[in-house]
């Protein structure tokens, strides 16, 4: 089950509940699921009780225990457990990342496209400057991808005028000129120094360019060894794990080897599990599969806000997680390529498949090679 169609269970939930009279809602547009926030189980939550709770009168853990009785109902559901202040947490029945995974590789680089703008006209007023000129031209990308249209004209009153770059950013060459003008939030002054063009882990546009031409290396590396990618569920069980328990990766050594006290680089496992343990993702895997499944909201967001820096610092989160997950996905020594690394390469190619739609729409190259 992919995040959308896991947001029309919950919105057949809902429609339920009001159509027997349990809720007295007004069943909504839409229903946003994202991975867990701290404190949560499962594979997805959503705050959907907590918007209803108001109308219908009643608190919002009263609404998700409604709610929660005709989610668990769906095939594609494991469990549904209720959290925090009424947020529902729920786990998916196995094949849930590989249906995630599967989903961003059909669309590839048109992933997360979207209608949230359908039929309506962004109208871009700008100054004369540079950085409002590129901020407007990367918008005009990322509105079409949520079906609307955007029209950039210098005209007053001004409707969008990011701070302006303290220098010509044309002397850092195409790609790390629009990053620097794009990267940092609008209100925000870019910094504009030869540090963009640094190839180590403190540039985050080397990051961003670097994991992807790396998810390049790991195909065609995968391809020398004999196999291709096949998505299927990265978990050796279906068993749901809480993400408060589960220890991120460190981030030292993120682009040269795995970091510190991290996991076994054969298996992926915690140090210290053994192999009948029913755990659930590794921290990498659970990371990638996260960027990848909130890559759609961050689109619909700087869409929206007429932000494309949310899409830039979710690209950074993309290849952070990439890059701690990298080493796990070729068999090591011996080891003989296995479905778990084939369902590994094909996590890594949805990734490459984000980094390069993403890239895209800021106008910077992706890279094969770096």
């Amino acid at each position: 089950m992919t995040p959308v169609e896991l947001s029309r269970t919950v919105l057949r939930a809902v429609r339920r509940a009001v159509d027997v009279g349990e809720l007295s809602v007004s069943v909504p547009a839409s229903v946003a699921v994202t991975p867990p926030g701290p404190g949560g189980c499962g594979d997805y939550a959503t705050n959907v009780a907590l918007r209803l709770a108001g109308q219908a009168g009643r608190p919002a853990p009263e609404v998700a225990e409604i709610l929660r009785a005709y989610i668990e109902g769906d095939p594609g559901v494991a469990d549904v457990t209720v959290t925090g202040p009424g947020f529902l947490n729920i786990a998916l029945a196995g094949g849930a990342s590989a249906g995630l995974v599967e989903e961003v590789l059909e669309h590839g680089a048109r992933y997360g496209y979207g209608d949230t703008l359908a039929g309506q006209v962004v109208e871009l007023r700008v100054p004369y400057d540079t950085r409002a000129e590129i901020v407007a031209d990367t918008l005009v990308r990322i509105v079409a991808t949520q079906g609307g249209r955007a029209e950039v004209r210098h005209a007053e009153p001004v409707n969008l005028r990011p701070v302006p770059a303290p220098e010509d950013p044309a002397p850092l060459g195409h790609d790390a000129a629009r990053w620097a003008l794009l990267h940092p939030a609008p209100h925000d002054r870019p910094r504009i120094s030869a540090d963009h063009l640094l190839q180590r882990e403190s540039n985050p546009l080397f990051r961003v360019r670097y994991a992807h031409a790396r998810t390049r290396a790991l195909r065609r590396n995968a391809a020398t060894l004999g196999y291709t990618s096949a998505p299927g569920d990265v978990r050796p069980s279906a068993v749901s794990v809480c993400r408060a328990s589960v220890r991120r990766p460190e981030r030292s050594g993120v682009l040269v080897g795995a970091g510190a006290g991290t996991g076994d680089l054969r298996t992926g496992a915690p140090l210290g599990a053994s192999d009948s343990d029913p755990v659930g993702p590794t921290p990498a895997e659970a990371d990638l599969l996260a960027a990848l499944a909130e890559y759609p909201h961050a689109l619909r967001l700087a869409a929206r806000d007429r932000a494309p820096d949310r899409l830039a610092r979710h690209l950074v989160v993309t290849a952070d997680a990439l890059l701690g997950f990298q080493h796990v996905v070729l068999p090591l020594g011996d080891e003989k390529p296995s479905a778990a690394h084939r369902a590994r390469l094909a996590l890594a190619e949805a990734a490459g498949a984000v980094l390069a739609g993403g890239l895209s729409l800021l106008g910077i190259s992706a890279p094969e090679y770096l």
